[in-house]
């Protein structure tokens, strides 16, 4: 598989149980980190991040400041990108979960290797032994992959990314994004619609968006602030309370910018 340059972190011993010659990004002597968004902010995680996305991001936000993508390193600008086989990621994800028991897969776009991770899942699955969540941009669903995520974590790109797509990708993909809905109450799986709050006209997007799905309840809409900085993520932030005290949503914090700033690996 094709991992970012965080690859899994943070972890403190490699594939073979052996200790790393330095602490995690985090500082701490610890595997692991904490979801920083979603309905699970807070849990103790570790995080797996491919490379490659089919998107391409930058935001503006409302004082005229450009955000790109937080990960861009892993999606479309991508360096320090390397290969792991599923037997390594799996061995090292083992020896760096003794109390962690949740674990995120998250990219760039992790569908772009749908084959790949269906073969980890089927590992990580043994014994029912983690909680899994998918973070993707929703424009592929595979069903067999679905199969193994307990959330799915969905975060559709509004026009306001100024999205660079080629023309055989939809940026917003109903369809796909419906898909994960009725597969996650079918199945007895939860899921979040989580959007990047950038200008007001995101809101009539959101709307416009919501009133062609179906199934959906007010707590799994979250809305979260622009912001790969604290700088940039304060600016935004009452503004995107008040849309969620407005519209009954969920206000998603970024929790790790907030501890650890716009580090790579926490």
């Amino acid at each position: 598989m094709l991992l970012a340059e965080d690859g899994i972190f943070p972890i403190t011993k490699d594939k073979e149980g052996h200790l790393l010659p330095h602490l995690p990004a985090s500082g701490f002597n610890l595997p692991g980190t904490i979801q920083g968004e979603g309905k699970l902010c807070g849990i103790p995680s570790l995080f797996v991040r491919l490379a490659g996305c089919n998107l391409h991001c930058c935001w503006t936000s409302v004082d005229g400041r450009r955000s790109s993508c937080d990960t861009a390193y892993a999606a479309y600008e991508v360096k320090g990108a390397y290969s792991l086989t599923v037997d390594d990621i799996y061995a090292t994800l083992l020896h760096n979960s003794e109390t962690i028991r949740h674990l995120v897969i998250t990219g760039g776009e992790p569908l772009l290797q749908a084959d790949e991770l269906k073969s980890l899942f089927s590992k990580l699955k043994q014994n029912n032994q983690y909680h899994i969540t998918l973070e993707t941009n929703a424009t592929l669903f595979d069903e067999e992959v679905a199969s193994y995520i307990d959330l799915f974590s969905l975060s559709p790109k509004l026009s306001s990314s100024h999205t660079a797509t080629p023309a055989s990708i939809l940026r917003l993909n109903k369809n796909n994004i419906q898909s994960y809905i009725h597969y996650a109450r079918l199945h007895y799986k939860d899921f979040q619609l989580k959007f990047v709050y950038s200008c007001p006209s995101d809101i009539d997007e959101i709307k416009q968006l919501l009133s062609q799905l179906e199934n959906w309840k007010k707590e799994d809409i979250l809305l979260m602030p622009l912001g790969g900085t604290p700088e940039i993520l304060q600016t935004n932030t009452r503004q995107t309370l008040a849309y969620c005290l407005q519209n009954g949503w969920r206000y998603c914090d970024r929790l790790h910018i907030s501890l650890f700033g716009d580090q790579v690996g926490v």
